[in-house]
């Protein structure tokens, strides 16, 4: 069956210049054919060991983000160096352009990431190309452009090629009318911001060429990611990243949340690992495609109070973001994951404890090391 909508380039232009008549821009239509086949979902790569022969061959779009360079790391270390290409439209910096396969990749250009599907042998496609929800809100056609009809353009290339296909939802896909402690796989949605919604439009188109086309989609709903090595991109969980390095510099921190914002969370290793192991999950363990994951649950105030026990002079103080802090009070307030951990095994390693240490330890080292320098 002919699918596909996507932009013209004049079209697209107008999507992405802020301010735009954006509903005045030009609109083609272009159809890609494929069979409504049954891709193999349980290929040859889900064993814990792999040949040569069996590496799975990686795209990881939006490659530059929070994610995808510590995501890259990890999967080079078990599949190869060659076998995984990150890509991004922003430069890579020396050091990350020099750990591995880097390649300019606009997800909005169809005929580009065909080619480079085609001409890379790609098997794996882990889509991390987003906007934010702060981010997104501020910029909706932006958000749009980027978040769905990207997708669209990934999710065609993927069922055409026979894929395996994996692309992150969130905490942002739920609603202020979704159950919120705890929040179960199957509820009531209905965000009200474009990245909740279009996080939704993924985790059902998705789930549509799955069932319709054979389609191997495989989704993780994440919580706030928390990693001592990037700095905050956009989301409403970042003030969990931006505390840790101004616990370090100055001793203290202002917080555009309440200081009983109840959020999930989690380390980004956790975070990471799950992308593997659900990626490596054989097709008969998964009783569905998208999985909440989960690994502490906390406040602002919590957190604070976490790293007092070893920063005692540590002060917080709050100024709110109300568009933050709306958006935070129609998120879960915990996330209800036995499906993933009955399903294929899911576990986190990290808790509240744990992560505070290890963020300090991490932050307080490369400032001591940027200060020697």
């Amino acid at each position: 069956m002919p699918l596909a909508r996507v932009l013209t380039k004049a079209a697209k232009q107008a999507l992405l210049t802020p301010g735009c008549g954006c509903q005045t821009a030009a609109i083609a239509v272009r159809t890609i054919s494929f069979s409504p086949r049954q891709v193999t979902s349980d290929a040859s790569f889900h064993s814990v060991s792999f040949s040569e022969t069996d590496h799975p061959k990686v795209l990881i779009t939006g490659g530059l983000g929070q994610l995808g360079v510590g995501l890259a790391k990890l999967l080079r270390k078990r599949f190869g160096n060659s076998n995984v290409i990150l890509s991004d439209i922003r430069k890579p910096s020396t050091q990350v352009f020099h750990s591995g396969p880097f390649i300019y990749s606009d997800i909005l250009d169809y005929k580009n990431l065909r080619e480079i599907v085609v001409n890379n042998r790609i098997t794996w496609l882990v889509h991390y190309s987003a906007l934010l929800s702060a981010v997104g809100e501020a910029n909706v056609p932006l958000a749009r452009a980027v978040n769905i009809t990207g997708l669209h353009n990934i999710l065609d290339i993927a069922a055409e090629h026979g894929l395996r296909l994996f692309v992150p939802s969130t905490i942002g896909a739920f609603g202020p009318t979704s159950p919120r402690n705890p929040t179960p796989d199957l509820c009531i949605q209905r965000p009200r911001t474009i990245y909740g919604v279009s996080k939704v439009h993924a985790e059902l188109m998705g789930e549509y060429y799955h069932h319709r086309y054979g389609l191997d989609f495989r989704c993780l709903r994440y919580p706030g990611i928390i990693s001592a090595d990037s700095q905050p991109g956009g989301g409403t969980t970042d003030y969990a990243v931006a505390i840790f390095h101004d616990a370090i510099k100055s001793g203290k921190f202002e917080c555009n949340l309440k200081p009983d914002t109840r959020l999930p969370m989690m380390y980004i290793d956790d975070c990471l690992r799950a992308t593997l192991e659900i990626m490596e999950a054989p097709a008969d363990q998964l009783s569905m495609r998208t999985y909440n994951i989960n690994a502490m649950s906390f406040t602002p105030e919590e957190l604070a109070t976490e790293i007092r026990k070893q920063l005692p002079d540590f002060e917080i103080s709050y100024n709110l973001d109300q568009v933050r802090q709306a958006i935070a009070d129609s998120w879960p307030m915990n996330f209800d994951d036995n499906n993933a951990r009955n399903d294929w095994g899911w576990k986190h390693d990290y808790d509240l404890p744990e992560l505070v240490t290890t963020m300090l330890n991490y932050i307080g080292s490369e400032s001591r090391i940027a200060r020697a320098n």
